[in-house]
């Protein structure tokens, strides 16, 4: 018994954050089945683990339980809910790491969650339609869908292959993802659609200052810099000859010729030769 436990911590402890989510939303989810079943053998009334975890649409509930802005993302309500964003999860969270660091990754699953629930909270306390009615949300599909969509934001035109079907652009099933919850808003299931949506804007905004962030602190911006500021503290010093003028004035050139192709394609579209010559550049 003591080297099955042991095996099991290992393999978790080995595992990526990816795989960690899903262990523990499996974990959780067993356990929440075992509790209901025991719930009802002993007449104990409804399940524990969902009065106590999930997040409830009133206002003064939530504030009773706070904590389950956060729990309520680990709890799922059948076994096709969770199978199907476990899935979810384990192709795009794997594809986010080869993007992202794994802080990113708890940032985006945890903003999502939070942003889902908040969306949640809200429309059924405004909006006319969802008033007063006695709702409670479950499942990671919000952190989730911000992982999705903030990979998307990312790498918009990288694709996924399927059998049958051929390669689709990230950027086509985020937009499927987020349509398919909006038209589903009146039909079914209306508060998790809603948290899906909340999940989707916060994967959007993340990526979009993650890039802008990066833009203003990278190498290139840097070696701009330095290049600009050289002749100051070089023009009075010594005069240059023809020939060294000609050279730096094509070095420059190059510099921004190669900045202009980053800016409007992106850092992975120079070659091997264009990126030597910035590194080569920077160190100078």
């Amino acid at each position: 018994m003591n080297s099955f436990i042991e095996k099991i911590q290992h393999q978790f402890k080995t595992a990526t954050i990816v795989e960690q989510f899903i262990y523990i939303n499996i974990f959780v989810f067993v356990l929440s089945y075992l509790v209901n079943s025991f719930s009802f053998l002993m007449n104990m009334g409804d399940n524990f683990v969902f009065n106590w975890f999930s997040l409830p649409a009133n206002f003064e509930d939530f504030i009773s339980k706070p904590w389950t802005l956060f729990t309520y993302g680990f709890l799922h309500g059948g076994f096709i809910h969770i199978l199907f964003n476990l899935i979810v999860l384990f192709y795009f969270g794997n594809l986010f790491l080869d993007f992202f660091s794994k802080k990113d990754f708890l940032i985006y699953f945890f903003s999502g969650i939070v942003a889902g629930g908040l969306i949640f909270m809200l429309s059924y306390n405004y909006f006319p339609a969802l008033k007063n009615d006695p709702s409670y949300l479950v499942g990671a599909s919000a952190g989730i869908t911000a992982i999705v969509v903030g990979i998307a934001t990312k790498v918009p035109n990288y694709a996924l292959h399927f059998r049958f079907i051929g390669g689709i652009k990230l950027w086509h099933i985020a937009v499927a993802f987020v349509m398919l919850d909006v038209v589903q808003i009146p039909v079914s299931n209306t508060g998790g659609h809603l948290a899906h949506i909340g999940g989707a804007i916060i994967g959007f905004i993340l990526t979009n200052q993650f890039d802008s962030t990066a833009k203003k602190t990278s190498l290139f911006s840097t070696i701009f810099k330095s290049r600009k500021q050289k002749p100051l503290k070089t023009v009075y010093k010594k005069p240059k000859s023809a020939s060294s003028n000609t050279t730096t004035s094509s070095q420059q050139h190059k510099i921004d010729t190669i900045l202009d192709k980053i800016s409007k394609s992106g850092y992975e579209t120079l070659t091997k030769e264009e990126k030597d010559f910035l590194f080569s550049v920077g160190k100078k």
